[in-house]
């Protein structure tokens, strides 16, 4: 028997897809700016994204690519720009009008792109669930404004889903809504708020842990925005309650036995009178010059009480190069 909150969500998004709702359950994802890429204006519309997923320098070699919850087939046209071969792209969704109008959105991709074509793109029917794609099959996993619906155990199983279809060291790349403060429990019931990417927002850490229980060896922050306010006139709530935007990649990396390296964006500087320090653990830090860890070599560190290195707070932003 199907639960009822994800009935609600399709019949939400069965909506959108039959009648393109601007900014249905958030600020729209940033709009790619490629050579010879145009985007149709049917697809701009049915943006229903939260934040940026992959990011172009995921997409290198020709990577396998899924897609879970396919809206417009905007991002999945984005992917397919790095990765032109026949299948090359998955996308995956639970609501058949959703696929419909994704299929005739890409023969107006066609038209506006020489280079493109349908065949590029492989359209399943499916839920994040239960994924109809192989083990161990996918370079890049994504998903956009879709984890956040679930209720916690749906939310570990779809966790789970996606780690099973990817490489090893392949990586889940996803942009969600989280909350630090309490959601009033007649919001994180409403079956309609939680489809609309509000009531189902959960703390960060939270959100990281998730991810990491289900093996991911290696966690990336790679932004965090503000996104929506629930206020008292509007919601049961009698305080004004802030909903942030995060952007992850999660990648399948083997647990290090000291628990996962999670970068959320600190930074270290040694400023001592030596060329370099080496903490013996295999990270070494060049005088003056700055170098992003994760956590727990930033724990690490400051546990050794020295006067000579710098440890900033996080900053919840990571472009890569850290220390692990």
């Amino acid at each position: 028997m199907e639960k009822h909150y994800l009935e609600t969500t399709k019949n939400v998004y069965k909506q959108a897809a039959e009648t393109p709702d601007v900014g249905l359950c958030c600020t729209t994802t940033p709009i790619w700016q490629l050579p010879g890429l145009e985007i149709p204006s049917i697809m701009l519309e049915m943006n229903y994204g939260c934040g940026s997923t992959v990011n172009p320098r995921d997409l290198v070699n020709n990577p396998k690519v899924l897609y879970v919850g396919v809206g417009g087939g905007m991002e999945l046209l984005q992917f397919a720009y790095f990765n032109r071969q026949p299948s090359g792209v998955i996308g995956v969704d639970v609501v058949d009008e959703m696929l419909t109008a994704s299929r005739q959105n890409f023969k107006e991709a066609e038209t506006l792109n020489p280079w493109f074509k349908s065949e590029f793109i492989d359209l399943k029917k499916g839920d994040a669930l239960n994924l109809p794609v192989e083990d161990a099959s996918i370079d890049v996993a994504a998903q956009n404004c879709l984890f956040n619906i679930f209720k916690l155990d749906d939310l570990k199983k779809a966790l789970e889903e996606i780690y099973r279809t990817l490489k090893p060291h392949g990586r889940l790349v996803m942009s969600d809504p989280i909350c630090e403060q309490h959601m009033p429990e007649e919001l994180r019931h409403d079956d309609r708020l939680r489809a609309l990417c509000l009531s189902g927002s959960i703390p960060l850490q939270s959100y990281i842990d998730m991810i990491t229980s289900v093996g991911f060896g290696t966690v990336e922050i790679r932004a965090k925005r503000p996104y929506r306010i629930l206020d008292p006139k509007h919601y049961a709530t009698d305080q004004l309650i802030y909903i942030e935007s995060v952007e992850v990649c999660a990648i399948k990396d083997p647990m290090p036995a000291d628990g996962p390296c999670v970068f959320t964006g600190k930074t270290a500087i040694y400023y001592g009178n030596e060329a370099f320090f080496d903490d013996q653990k295999g990270h070494t830090l060049l005088q003056n010059q700055p170098i992003a860890i994760c956590d727990k070599t930033a724990k690490a560190l400051l546990d050794l009480e020295r006067d000579d290195i710098f440890i900033s707070e996080s900053t919840y932003f990571y472009d890569g190069g850290g220390c692990c």
